[in-house]
């Protein structure tokens, strides 16, 4: 079970009859571990189309959140075609089910990377999409296959585009987002960053996330398309220096190229989710820090 997918099932469980489907190929079980009596694990090939049409007859599904994908830009580059069949075959596989068994609302996580390098920020929806990896191009193609299969079969489809997500449960390898690996470098005692650390990022906690995910499945809306983050953008070096206060740690800095796909500057327009959502995010980054790093030591 994946990190911001855990998080979503660990708060609709409280309320709600849950299932979660997923095939353990990057998300572990010790996520639910918490709360597994409360949802129903099946492990399984988001692109089965029988088993999912299964699955949505037996279950009647009033809601589905759809976050299985083959993640990052980096992983992408080294696999595209595998990155195409999981991010887009099986989304459409998805969808096909969600179109025979109507249900009330599909909720999509697309991602910020559908933008690459914008032009202006901070960056609207209607901003143009430059995708810079084969990641960021099957996450824009999903996407637009969601969203057409509202228009033409009636499907209810939103479609949340995540900026720079962080927070507990987040991995931590070598192609992990940067601030698992910064506080795993703060514990190394060498921190590398690639390029001149200049680049920012709109860095948003996994709880306003899960928040955005529930606003848009409880929404009157059809439709839409809406950017999920905190509306305020940090420098990496700023970031690692936050992260150096919190651990009291004090690396060496090692910089190195920059990785090909990656964007420079990221920063989100989020006043149309505020608008038709009600989204308010209310966790600021030295909190959210700070929190993280508390349950990481927990867990050591």
């Amino acid at each position: 079970m994946g990190f911001i997918g855990s998080h979503i099932a660990e708060r609709l469980c409280q309320d709600n009859k849950v299932v979660i489907v997923d095939d353990l190929s990057s998300g572990f079980k010790k996520n639910i571990e918490a709360f597994k009596d409360k949802v129903t694990f099946v492990e399984a090939d988001i692109y089965d189309k029988d088993l999912l049409n299964v699955l949505m007859g037996k279950y009647q599904f009033d809601y589905v959140f759809h976050l299985a994908a083959h993640v990052g830009n980096v992983v992408s580059l080294e696999n595209p075609i595998l990155d195409m069949n999981v991010n887009v075959g099986g989304t459409i596989a998805l969808l096909e089910a969600c179109r025979k068994h109507r249900i009330q609302k599909f909720v999509y996580s697309s991602s910020s990377a559908v933008y690459g390098d914008a032009r202006t920020l901070p960056i609207k929806e209607d901003a143009p999409k430059l995708p810079e990896s084969p990641y960021a191009c099957s996450k824009y193609a999903a996407e637009q296959y969601a969203l057409a299969y509202g228009r033409i079969y009636n499907v209810p489809v939103i479609a949340l585009r995540y900026f720079n997500v962080y927070g507990t449960r987040q991995g931590s390898s070598e192609y992990a987002n940067a601030i698992p690996v910064f506080f795993r470098n703060m514990k190394e005692g060498k921190v590398t960053i690639f390029g001149d650390g200049e680049q920012t990022r709109d860095f948003v906690n996994v709880r306003e996330v899960v928040e955005a995910n529930i606003l848009a499945a409880e929404s009157d809306l059809k439709t839409g398309v809406f950017n999920i983050a905190s509306g305020s953008s940090i420098s990496v070096n700023e970031l690692v220096k936050i992260i150096e206060v919190i651990t009291k740690a004090n690396p060496e800095i090692v910089y190195t190229d920059r990785r090909k796909g990656e964007v420079l500057h990221s920063l989100a327009d989020i006043s149309l989710a505020k608008r038709w959502l009600g989204y308010e995010p209310k966790v600021k980054i030295g909190l959210g820090l700070g929190e993280y790093y508390g349950v990481v030591q927990n867990d050591a």
